[in-house]
Parts: C-alpha cells; sequence; structure tokens
C-alpha cells in the first residue's frame, strides 16, 4: 500500500440473526401485535371475555382495543426467570409497567407421561404418575391407584385407607410448607424459604423412613400400599403436627402483620367467584373466591367423611386470601392428621388377592410358588377388565383427576390426567392484567403452579 492509497475495510453484509425471523413463531400462542390482532382474540388475551356466547359482542372499550402499538411494549418472561416456579413462559404486553395483556406459553418441560401410561403395566404405572407433580407425589399416586381399583372392583382393607389419608394429608402440609417457602422468597422473605424448608424436611424424613424415598415415593399402589408404616410411626406424627402447628403461628409474626407483604398480597391479582368457575379453577385459588368446594368434603372419597375438618374460605379471591387459606389448610391437615393417628385401624394394608398383590418378601426365599408369583406380577402384571372411569381427588393445588380406560389387557388402554395446575394457569392473564410488573411474581407464586404436572 502507497502512502497516498486509502485503507479500504472491506464490507460485511450483517445478516439478521435466525431468532428474529418468522422461524421462530409460537402459532397461535404467540402475542402478535394489538393491531394484528382480532377482537375477539384480544379479548381473551385480556381476561375480558370467559366465556363466549353464540354471536358475542364484545365492550372493546375494556380490552384497550385502540392504544396505539407504538405506546406499548411486549417482552418476555422466562422461562429461566427463576420465579416463574419453573419453566413457565409468559409474554407481557406493558404500557409502562402496567401489564395489558398476557399468554402463557408451556411444553418447555414435555415427558408425554400419559402416552407413556400406555406402555406401562397397571403394576408399573404409579413409579410413571408420581414424578408429574412432584411435590405432591402422594396425591398422583392415590389417583392412579383409585382409578384402577375402580375398574378392579376390589375393596380395600380399612388400614390401606387410613393409611393413604395419613400420608397424602402429609403430603398436603408438604406441599403448602413448599409453597409458604417459595412464595415468601418471591416476595422478599429469605426467613420465610428457610423455615418452609426446615419444617419441611421433618415430614420427608417421615416419608422416606416409610417408603424407603422422600420424593416420588411409589408408595401407593394399585391395591394398597407398598409397607406397612414402621414401628414407632405414632411418636413421629407427634413430633411432625406439634413442631409444624407451633411454627405455623411463628410464620403468622413474620408475614401476615407484615406491612409491606400485606402491601403486596391485599387487593393483588383479584377474581371473583364467577370468573373463577368459568374458567373451571379450583383449590385455593376457586376457595379464596368464596366458593367452598373442596372434594373432601363435596364428594368424600377414603375415608374423609369420618373426620372433623373445615373447608377454608376466603372473600376478596386475592393474593392474601391465597396465602391465608394455605397457611390455615396447613393447621387443618394437622387437625386431620390426629384424628387419623388416633382412629387408624388393624389390618392388612393391601389387598388379599393373589392375582393383584405379590406375596410376602419373606416367603419368596422359602417357596418357588412364591417366587414365580412374584415374577409374574412385576413382569406381566395383572389384567384389569374391559371399562371406563373417571377419579376426582383434592390434591394441594384442586381437582387432580383421573380418566382411565382399560381393554381388559394388563396396561390402560388410555389415561388422561386432570391436572389443576394446566387448568389454573388459564386465570393468570384475569390475575395480571391491569396490575404492576412487579406484582406478577406474586400473582404467579398464588397460583402454586407446578410444571411437571402442566407438560407432563
Amino acid at each position: 500500500m502507497t502512502e497516498n492509497e486509502e485503507y479500504e475495510i472491506p464490507a460485511r453484509v450483517i445478516e439478521r440473526p435466525s431468532w428474529s425471523t418468522k422461524e421462530t413463531s409460537e402459532g397461535a400462542q404467540e402475542m402478535i401485535l394489538r393491531e394484528d390482532t382480532a377482537a375477539k382474540e384480544l379479548g381473551r388475551e385480556a381476561g375480558a371475555v370467559l366465556r363466549l356466547p353464540e354471536g358475542p359482542v364484545l365492550d372493546l372499550s375494556q380490552i384497550d382495543v385502540d392504544r396505539p402499538d407504538d405506546e406499548t411494549m411486549i417482552i418476555n418472561m422466562g422461562p429461566q426467570h427463576p420465579s416463574t416456579h419453573g419453566v413457565l413462559r409468559l409474554m407481557l404486553e406493558l404500557d409502562g409497567e402496567v401489564i395489558l395483556r398476557t399468554k402463557t406459553v408451556i411444553g418447555y418441560l414435555h415427558t408425554g407421561m400419559e402416552k407413556t401410561a400406555e406402555e406401562l403395566t397397571f403394576v408399573q404405572g404409579a413409579t410413571n404418575v408420581t414424578r408429574m407433580d412432584y411435590l405432591s407425589p402422594m396425591f398422583n399416586e392415590l389417583v392412579f391407584a383409585l382409578s384402577t381399583e375402580a375398574l378392579l372392583g376390589v375393596e380395600m382393607p380399612a388400614r390401606a385407607t387410613w393409611i393413604r389419608m395419613l400420608m397424602c394429608e402429609l403430603n398436603r402440609v408438604s406441599s403448602h410448607l413448599m409453597w409458604m417457602a417459595t412464595n415468601g422468597m418471591d416476595l422478599g422473605s429469605t426467613s420465610m424459604m428457610i423455615f418452609g424448608f426446615r419444617e419441611r424436611e421433618m415430614i420427608l424424613s417421615f416419608f422416606e423412613k416409610t417408603t424407603g424415598l422422600r420424593m416420588n415415593n411409589n408408595y401407593i399402589r394399585p391395591g394398597g400400599v407398598a409397607a406397612d408404616l414402621p414401628d414407632g410411626w405414632q411418636d413421629d406424627i407427634k413430633v411432625i403436627c406439634e413442631t409444624v402447628l407451633e411454627r405455623t403461628y411463628e410464620y403468622d409474626d413474620l408475614l401476615t402483620g407484615q406491612p409491606i407483604f400485606r402491601t403486596r398480597t391485599e387487593g393483588v391479582g383479584g377474581m371473583t367467584a364467577e370468573e373463577a368457575l368459568a374458567l373451571g379453577v379450583t383449590g385455593p385459588l376457586l376457595r379464596s373466591t368464596g366458593v367452598p368446594w373442596d372434594l373432601r368434603r363435596a364428594q368424600p372419597y377414603l375415608a374423609y367423611d369420618e373426620l372433623d375438618f373445615d373447608v377454608i374460605v376466603g372473600t376478596y379471591g386475592d393474593n392474601f386470601d391465597r396465602y391465608a387459606i394455605r397457611l390455615a389448610e396447613i393447621r387443618e391437615s394437622i387437625r386431620m392428621i390426629r384424628q387419623i393417628a388416633d382412629m387408624m385401624p388393624s389390618g392388612d394394608f393391601r389387598v388379599q388377592d393373589p392375582k393383584v398383590t405379590p406375596p410376602p418378601r419373606g416367603r419368596i426365599d422359602s417357596s418357588m410358588e412364591a417366587l414365580i408369583h412374584h415374577f409374574k406380577i412385576f413382569t406381566e402384571g395383572f389384567k384389569v377388565p374391559e371399562g371406563e372411569v373417571y377419579v376426582p381427588i383434592e390434591s394441594p393445588r384442586g381437582e387432580l383427576g383421573c380418566y382411565m380406560v382399560s381393554d381388559g389387557s394388563a396396561k390402560p388402554y388410555r389415561m388422561h390426567i386432570r391436572g389443576p395446575c394446566f387448568v389454573n394457569l388459564q386465570c393468570l392473564p384475569l390475575l395480571l392484567r391491569g396490575g404492576l410488573i412487579s406484582d406478577a411474581v406474586s400473582c404467579i407464586s398464588s397460583v402454586d403452579p407446578v410444571m411437571g404436572e402442566v407438560d407432563r
């Protein structure tokens, strides 16, 4: 290069990255610009329309249909955000800090458990479903077992029924303790995170002592439970009940009267009973609106009709009501656990039907017939008569249902789970609309979603 020549920088074409093209469209889930969105769809996104009659007439003034797009901004929240309680992604349209529209995008954790169930025997099925709602695995196992037993037409021994209630109520307490911990952390209370995990650890230790595992227990199985309660279980239950009940009043002192906590929850994420019912919401979310719907009382299963307990309801359907209900439900579950421990019957912990129940472990070493019986049960399974059934139960998050179809073989022909988290997520656009983005975290937490159950 000579002295008079100018150095010429070679041109480089800057291409747009692939994520900015239409190749990554979310399809029907994508939140498109307001000007390109039909009024009917805009109403649904805004949560203004819950159940559309034939030929609906929308009040467009209530859904900001005329708001110019250049005044709003569409952003992503999640799926990696720590406060979305898993791989939940929210697409938010913001006007400043105010949320106008919300779309939930799910499917990042999809595992196909319902399809997997069709390739597993009824004996193996509990190991599959227990991993859906991994914070309350006992309920997944229970609803699967009850559906299978309804098709089999077998009658549970009384002790098996009461052991199931005991384990499920303990699991309800541990699930609500986890929610108290994570909800406290979401709102800035690191102390509540420590306290919630501390008390939950006591229950998980009892689960490990009884089932051999802390989570995903495979304990409640078609025909009963895997093993009887361990020696000294009454003493363990007494310590758990006394400790957790006493510490719920510490939670009251820490959160209930705390001015910042109340400001962040009272009047935030409100929902009416009519809106909750229209969306199919169940559990603490529905009861927070004043609807006393609890399947343990409304459609009793197991032996809940023999227990004395109250259905806790709220008034305003806001985040504070949902917090107060879960805290009160911990105390009610402890009340039920104490009754169950006092009324626990003796007898068999599983059905004594050789077609369903494997032989006792001790006989396998001394009897060839028992060994063959055990081998056939766990390799071939047992055949279930043809039919279909739907069984609902009350999980910590609402109505958990199992729809089961049998074609007479050892495997379910079809299985579908009615997951409360999946249905309850529908209310998020309603809860978030008109609120601040800083309140989005507390609203998501109040729904208590478990994405393993949503995507299952």
